[in-house]
């Protein structure tokens, strides 16, 4: 059964039921890896997988449930289940389909090269793929072990229907090569990675390339010392950059914002970050990581900013949380098999600056890069911050020391506003932000 025939049997199926008005997705997704390890293949694998899910709405009610055997007695048990959920689910106001009038037309949608024109990578592609950036790793000075060399493909398909009329598919590639590696021996040993995924597999750098960086950078974390305690300026690597606009997104989330848990809850329309900013969504970037041509209620979707000029313009919606705000859903709500549509972004850019990252170091003469952060801990109403974090420790505008063992902390509202960016971001990644330097966080050294 193909996917428009299986979305179509689950709407079916679900007016059979009873059901007032559904929805279906359906996905699957092929996927090929290997790893490799001392100069030899260690594993490769294969899988195919298919899952759907059936959304059914009974006046204000509503329930989701998903499979993944596409026969048709299947299908009719679980737009039945559905049903019988739905009739006992408490009344939800803002649940619904979108409006017919707002929903993407796919036979216009734009070409955005998400499929790569390859069929496939095959598996000893992949594995020369490892296999060489395994032995760029290995060469670094200092590196004295890979602990994994691997590299992926993957093809995935979603396809949604709706009562509401909409019907619609695309497809999507990737292919991947990512190393990790150890540098030192015994308790000295250090360890970093790199990681690439581009939609082209010709769009991926040398795996010469991936792998150098992999070494290089557990290489540069080895004999780390000690940080200074205190307040100072932070330079937030552009590795770790899209950090801080994920949390302005947390913040940025309809649903949050309807729940009274955001801190940005009455920003609308205010100055929230520099005014030499904007951050913009763009789900039509061609071989973009996060591109769609339309979103997950079928509704169509264009690039919008959300922050203009250092201004809060929008927020990210879905329809219900639209509707319960009283706004008018922009599109991008984001949809899974089990689970009804929530808010969602695309391709996210934060604007770059025009200096480089050796200049920002330069300049702000004593502080910390930071190139690794683990945990968070983050006060959805106030946005208090705290995280554990590692880097290097400049002192007189250079580089001294590697670090680790900190815990930053301060006020996203307050150090936001202090944001100085470079002209390091890259282009490749689905949220694409620079180099970050920010005052007003203090350093605690462990």
């Amino acid at each position: 059964m193909n996917f428009e025939d299986l979305t179509q049997a689950l709407l079916d199926a679900a007016r059979r039921a009873g059901a007032e008005q559904a929805d279906a997705i359906a996905v699957s997704s092929r996927d090929v890896g290997v790893s490799v390890r001392e100069g030899a293949l260690e594993e490769a694998e294969g899988a195919e997988s298919t899952d759907y899910g059936l959304r059914v709405l009974i006046g204000k009610k509503q329930a989701c449930v998903s499979a993944s055997d596409p026969a048709l007695d299947v299908i009719a048990e679980l737009a039945e289940r559905a049903v019988a959920m739905a009739n006992a689910a408490p009344e939800d106001p803002w649940c619904g389909l979108a409006d017919a009038a707002d929903l993407a037309k796919p036979s216009a949608s734009p070409n955005l090269e998400m499929l790569d024109g390859a069929d496939t990578m095959s598996p000893d592609a992949l594995r020369d793929m490892a296999l060489a950036a395994e032995a760029a790793a290995t060469e670094v000075r200092g590196v004295s072990q890979v602990e994994s060399a691997g590299a992926g493909w993957r093809r995935s398909t979603v396809a949604l229907a709706m009562t509401n009329g909409f019907q619609g598919g695309y497809e999507r590639s990737s292919t991947s090569c990512s190393v990790s590696a150890v540098a030192g021996e015994g308790l000295g040993m250090e360890t970093d990675y790199d990681f690439v995924s581009r939609v082209w597999a010709a769009d991926l750098p040398d795996p010469v390339e991936i792998g150098s960086s992999a070494g290089q950078r557990a290489a540069e974390r080895l004999n780390p010392g000690k940080a200074k305690t205190g307040a100072y300026p932070v330079l937030f690597h552009n590795r770790v950059a899209g950090g801080l606009v994920g949390h302005i997104m947390g913040a940025l989330s309809g649903s949050a914002v309807a729940r009274g848990s955001s801190w940005l809850s009455e920003k609308m329309d205010q100055q929230i970050i520099p005014a030499n900013f904007s951050l913009t969504d763009d789900p039509h970037r061609v071989r973009g990581a996060a591109s769609r041509p339309f979103d997950g209620e079928g509704m169509a979707i264009a690039p919008r900013a959300l922050i203009e000029d250092g201004v809060l313009r929008g927020w990210q919606m879905d329809t219900a949380t639209a509707r319960q705000l009283g706004l008018k859903a922009p599109g991008g709500g984001r949809r899974g098999v089990s689970a009804p549509p929530s808010p969602g972004s695309s391709n996210l850019t934060l604007t770059q600056g025009d200096r480089s990252f050796e200049d920002m170091v330069r300049d702000m003469g004593e502080g910390l890069i930071i190139t690794s952060l683990i945990g968070a801990s983050i006060n959805a109403n106030t946005g208090a911050y705290s995280r554990g974090a590692s880097g290097f420790w400049v002192e007189n505008g250079e580089i001294s020391h590697p670090v680790n063992e900190l815990t930053i902390a301060g006020s996203l509202p307050e150090f936001l506003m202090t944001m100085v960016p470079a002209n390091d971001a890259d282009f490749t990644k689905s949220l694409i932000a620079p180099s970050l330097l920010v005052e007003g966080l203090t350093v605690a050294s462990g």
